[in-house]
């Protein structure tokens, strides 16, 4: 084979690993485990244990959410998890109807932030970070 060959070999597998690389979907981490969770709210800061369950269903990471809230209420909800991005759904039953808070964040190894939206009372920024058990 020639050295223009052989370049133009060197080139083309280079192009392959290069398009392989940026097809590859991001790593979903694990989140199930209890994080301290930490959400500002308009009575000030909310700061509670939050437990998460990570499965995979037909080709989705599917995340349970469980927390205590405000007057001995327990929060839960349901969402998904793609690479670092997580989000999910909590339906509160008030005297008043149904409330929904919609937690969206991303995940950082043992840390997640992101923001809630608390229906229309506007939104809302959280963290978390993963209790050692």
């Amino acid at each position: 084979m020639h050295k223009k060959g052989l370049a133009l070999v060197g080139i083309l597998a280079g192009l392959a690993l290069a398009v392989f690389a940026q097809t590859q979907k991001p790593a979903t981490p694990d989140v199930s485990g209890i994080w301290e969770l930490t959400m500002q709210s308009p009575r000030g800061e909310m700061k509670n244990d939050a437990t998460f369950v990570q499965t995979k269903v037909e080709e989705k990471n599917v995340i349970k959410f469980s927390m205590p809230g405000p007057m001995d209420m327990e929060m839960k909800g349901e969402g998904t998890i793609l690479g670092a991005e997580m989000e999910w759904t909590v339906t509160i039953n008030t005297p008043n109807g149904d409330f929904q808070l919609l937690f969206k964040g991303k995940v950082d190894g043992e840390k997640m932030a992101g923001e809630v939206q608390m229906g229309e009372f506007g939104t809302s920024p959280w963290t978390a970070v993963k209790k050692k058990v």
